[in-house]
């Protein structure tokens, strides 16, 4: 937990920031366009999952995300936590889902702004928690993957 938790609450606290500073500064009616049919900066309730999935979902996604946030630090020895990324790739994982959490208990829903598109195709808007959630569950799967295939000495 020495160093899960530092980076579980570092992205937590940077989410919470930008979100903030979304909330006070972005009115959700007039975007800020940063590129031109690129990029966005948008103030964007999403009360469901990814992609909008289980849209007016707002407390049971919270309740499981909490119950995910339990499983992690009661199971953390089991997520390979001896090895660093898997600390690290917990730690975002963690910090992502905390702030989260916090948007849905604070707001009713999950505060997004990051929006993107490219030659028409549309990305959903997300955030900084979401970042940190997908990085780290892709580093904690490429961790894994290098583990299990690196040839290991006998005792």
């Amino acid at each position: 937990m020495r160093r899960i938790a530092p980076i579980a609450i570092l992205i937590a606290l940077l989410d919470q920031l930008t979100k903030f500073l979304v909330t006070q500064r972005i009115d959700p009616n007039l975007p800020v366009v940063v590129a031109k049919d690129f990029f966005r900066l948008v103030n964007w309730g999403n009360s469901g999952a990814a992609w909008g999935f289980f849209q007016n979902s707002n407390l049971i996604l919270a309740v499981i995300s909490v119950v995910t946030l339990i499983v992690i630090c009661i199971f953390r020895r089991s997520f390979q936590s001896h090895l660093l990324g898997s600390k690290i790739a917990l730690g975002l994982i963690a910090g992502g889902i905390i702030g989260n959490v916090v948007d849905r208990f604070r707001y009713g829903h999950v505060v997004d702004f990051l929006d993107f598109s490219f030659r028409g195709h549309h990305w959903p808007a997300f955030n900084v928690a979401d970042s940190a959630i997908c990085v780290g569950v892709g580093l904690y799967l490429i961790v894994t993957w290098c583990d299990e295939h690196r040839p290991h000495q006998s005792v």
